[in-house]
């Protein structure tokens, strides 16, 4: 069991009202960790210690910032064994998964220490005789990150890697269900050298969520937020943060839709399909959801399908090495099941069955989905994929559409042409031909369209989300004024 308390200008500190909360393990119903539930006035602290870390973290140098992200990024390589160990008791997923998780995340520590000096301006050229005018980007000041806890290492580094690149601080705002998973990123960056309260952490039990967000977004001193997360709540976020005019970053839920075209090559297909849907337990913002086949090839490629999910187990993850774990929570297991009771009992066929043991799911398959099932429109975030037929290449892009989400989607075809015409207009911020919807690299551009949210993490692409860009001149002459 793992013992958690608020991270508070670099000090372990217990929440102010003593208070605490348990994360019971869904593997086993034991207490995984228990974590200090923070109050309003740990919050404020908080936030005031990565103000005063403002002041001197943005003033070092881009090598410097660069330096201990780096060491930071090595140490988290070290600590992978730890996270594992954690990790797994906390949100039941494999050692694989998150041995993945600790090697991406200190991969984006790394893109991260890169950018350090590639947060340029522009001279823009100025009417006025004798004005040179400037747009440079600066730091911002205390960022609010908030990740969730299905790819914890991931998602966590990510709020906070850019964002440090830039020269703000951070105060991470820990998922309830992996607290300890989520303390130890910033267990590394301190150790990394980083500095007292460059990042803060802060844990809260659910009860709290709401009052907890309410004063991060609130306080004077939060400049900008970021959320992953579920849709539902990060519309909350969005509304909350437009109260206070502050600007937040969303990536929210998802229903990718993988489109299997007449030329695709059906090994390929099934392969990343399996993987998209399947991989930690389909619980990815980006997990492949709906598979669209041409009728063509549907049949063939259903059996291909159905014998390569046959091949893919859940079981305990501590008693094993398992391609897949336990669900997040035994709620979430009920869920699914009413989700797939529901769809089994107005038609649909489930080729494997239902298979659900407490928080335990093996793969299911579902074909001939109709709009009248709740798991049409519903992320299942689950091991479940839907198949449907369709007989043109316009039917399928319609399908495709047909989704409050876009944030990840696919197409498969040898004829890359035609791949290519498809992908163009299927709604979505990511589409990968000829690969799986699970995708991400600390480099690319990353985030959703419609419902699946707004602004991109990514190196590059997120120094607009955590910089300020500010006009500066010079009048370099004497100028003549109008009165």
């Amino acid at each position: 069991m793992q013992n958690v308390q608020l991270l508070i200008h670099g000090q372990s500190v217990n929440s102010s009202s003593a208070q605490t909360f348990e994360r019971i393990s869904p593997i086993d119903g034991t207490v995984a960790s228990v974590a200090s539930a923070a109050t309003l006035e740990d919050v404020d602290q908080a936030i005031e210690s990565a103000h005063r870390a403002f002041n001197i973290w943005s003033k070092l140098s881009p090598t410097e910032r660069r330096l201990r992200l780096l060491k930071a990024a090595d140490l988290m390589d070290q600590k992978t064994e730890q996270f594992i160990q954690i990790g797994m008791r906390e949100t039941g997923s494999t050692a694989t998964w998150y041995g993945f998780n600790v090697h991406l995340a200190a991969n984006m520590l790394r893109e991260a220490a890169a950018m350090t000096t590639q947060i340029d301006g522009s001279i823009i050229p100025s009417d006025v005789p004798g004005n040179l005018a400037m747009g440079i980007r600066v730091p911002c000041g205390v960022i609010v990150g908030m990740a969730p806890w299905n790819a914890p290492v991931i998602l966590a580094t990510r709020a906070l890697a850019m964002p440090l690149a830039c020269g703000n601080t951070v105060v991470l705002k820990a998922s309830e269900a992996c607290p300890a998973t989520h303390r130890l990123i910033a267990e590394v960056l301190l150790e990394a050298g980083l500095g007292e309260g460059v990042v803060n952490v802060i844990t809260h039990s659910a009860t709290d969520a709401p009052q907890i967000v309410e004063r991060l977004i609130s306080h004077p001193l939060t400049k900008r937020i970021n959320f992953t997360g579920s849709t539902h709540v990060g519309k909350i976020i969005a509304e909350t943060a437009a109260k206070y005019l502050k600007p937040v970053l969303l990536e929210l839920g998802g229903k990718a839709p993988v489109v299997v075209l007449d030329k695709a090559n059906l090994e390929d297909a099934v392969n990343a399909v399996a993987f998209g849907a399947f991989f930690n337990q389909g619980q990815i913002c980006m997990s492949t959801e709906r598979v669209l086949v041409d009728e063509q090839i549907a049949d063939q490629f259903i059996e291909k399908l159905i014998e390569k999910t046959k091949t893919i187990q859940a079981a305990n993850p501590l008693q094993g090495n398992y391609p897949l774990g336990v669900l997040e929570s035994e709620k979430a297991a009920n869920r699914l099941h009413h989700l797939l009771e529901d769809a089994q009992t107005k038609g649909a066929d489930l080729p494997l069955g239902i298979n659900i043991q407490g928080a335990m799911m093996q793969p299911t398959i579902i074909v001939n989905i109709t709009q009248e099932m709740k798991l049409y429109r519903e992320e299942s975030f689950a091991p479940v994929c839907t198949i449907q037929r369709f007989k043109t290449d316009e039917e399928a892009i319609q399908l495709a559409n047909d989704s409050e989400f876009g944030l990840s989607s696919a197409v498969f075809s040898q004829d890359i042409v035609q791949a290519l015409a498809v992908a163009k207009q299927i709604e979505s911020g990511i589409c990968h031909i000829n690969g799986a919807t699970v995708h991400d690299e600390a480099q690319m551009p990353f985030g959703g369209v419609k419902q699946s949210g707004y602004g991109r993490f990514g190196s590059k692409a997120s120094v607009a989300e955590f910089t300020e860009l500010r006009w500066i001149t010079i009048q370099t002459t004497p100028r003549h004024y109008p009165i």
